[in-house]
């Protein structure tokens, strides 16, 4: 979910600049983020979970 949301974000940054805005607010710079922290915590599970079987 968080990676998707992340995705998302990438996205619409990528919409924004080449729609012509500059100057993107902060928070959409942040949302971003989640993407790699979405990644990292859904390699993390996906390990911890093959441990336990």
């Amino acid at each position: 979910m968080m990676f998707g949301v992340g995705l998302l974000a990438i996205i619409a940054i990528f919409g924004l600049f080449a729609a012509g805005h500059q100057d993107l607010p902060a928070w959409i710079s942040v949302v971003a983020l989640l993407c790699p922290a979405g990644l990292i915590f859904g390699v993390i599970a996906t390990v911890l979970n093959a441990r336990r079987r």
